[in-house]
């Protein structure tokens, strides 16, 4: 009987841990949406992902304007059937008063690289809906959710304790200002998970300093000097480890079967920089950091430091600063990323791209 009662016990405990390893990892998608590469794929990966449950998609300023982020957000979702999946619009504008204004002092100053300053450099559009409509010439589906990003990142983690990674791949905004609202929710989130900063390489906006980080330092720097319990950080020491040339854009393009994803393929601004020059070489950033995720066996390299934002104005505004010893006080320990198997990981790119 003894012996039946503890072979009945140990079946429990493997249940148990088999539904556990069946359980799906909540994620919410901070992001400052594009079409396709890069923030587009990421979220289509994990919304493909049978291991991920993506339980939102909040959108923050950064590449594009929220209004456009939103549109772009709802209309992949649309072309993988995962509209089920809710859009939540968040803050169009960076911490800091006038930041966008303070650019044009910063450049004659300081100079700010190549120039490109996303969605600070153009009009902000009128809504999401005359973005959606004018880009894809019919009218949605779905609708964003009637509430803010950060009152949707607050809600969710408060109803899934410890449960919920929340991977920022834009400005940081959206993830401050939740936890300055409600810095009861930090120890509630499992992990934080960043595309942002370049902590031992030159910056892609200025000299020093990564451009979501770049657009708005202050948030960034609150971000990193809270108190999560996990800190991750994809910055431009791995994103710059993972080159992107024509022929495998060509080839992507070739395998993808879904009509609407090839057309936003097709018109993407890597496929005209690719055509104006066959040589040209680019990245992926938010795609990495949406992987690792996926699949954390995929770093083959990372260090710990204890991490900061510069937020003072100056030719370092904006830059990442890893510490080993002698930290600031406040400061928070991250994990920063530094390789990642490239064939592993683009073969899950391209694997993905073939089922949307």
């Amino acid at each position: 009987m003894k012996n039946v009662i503890t072979l009945l016990i140990c079946c429990l405990f493997a249940c148990g841990a088999t539904v556990e390893a069946q359980k799906k990892q909540k994620v919410i998608l901070d992001t400052d949406m594009v079409e396709v590469f890069d923030d587009g794929i990421a979220m289509m990966m994990l919304a493909k992902d049978s291991n991920i449950d993506l339980i939102g998609v909040t959108i923050v300023v950064g590449n594009t304007w929220v209004t456009e982020g939103t549109a772009y957000a709802i209309r992949q979702l649309e072309s993988i059937e995962r509209t089920d999946i809710p859009v939540i619009e968040g803050i169009r504008k960076p911490i800091y008063p006038n930041r966008f204004e303070t650019i044009k002092n910063e450049s004659i100053l300081f100079g700010i690289g190549d120039g490109y300053v996303g969605s600070a450099g153009y009009e902000e559009p009128e809504s999401w809906e005359s973005v959606y409509r004018k880009q894809y010439e019919m009218e949605p589906s779905v609708k964003p959710l009637d509430m803010k990003a950060v009152n949707f990142i607050i809600d969710e983690v408060k109803k899934n304790p410890n449960e919920i990674t929340i991977l920022a791949i834009g400005t940081c905004v959206n993830l401050a200002t939740a936890v300055r609202m409600a810095p009861e929710i930090v120890p509630l989130i499992k992990s934080v998970v960043y595309m942002g900063g370049s902590f031992f390489k030159p910056g892609n906006t200025t000299p020093t300093a990564e451009f979501n980080w770049w657009l708005d330092p202050e948030a960034a720097k609150i971000c990193v000097r809270t108190p999560f319990k996990e800190q991750i950080i994809v910055g431009l020491d791995v994103c710059e480890e993972m080159p992107f040339d024509k022929d495998r854009y060509d080839r992507i393009i070739a395998m993808t079967k879904n009509p609407m994803l090839k057309t936003m393929l097709k018109r993407n601004f890597l496929n005209t920089l690719f055509i104006e020059d066959p040589t040209y070489v680019h990245y992926i950033w938010d795609v990495i950091a949406a992987s690792i995720i996926m699949d954390p066996s995929l770093i083959t390299k990372e260090v710990t430091r204890y991490v900061d934002v510069n937020s003072q104005f100056g030719s370092a505004y904006g830059q990442s600063i890893a510490f080993d010893i002698n930290q600031p006080v406040g400061t928070q320990k991250a994990r920063i990323i530094l390789n990642v198997d490239d064939a592993r990981l683009w073969k899950m790119v391209e694997d993905y791209i073939k089922e949307f």
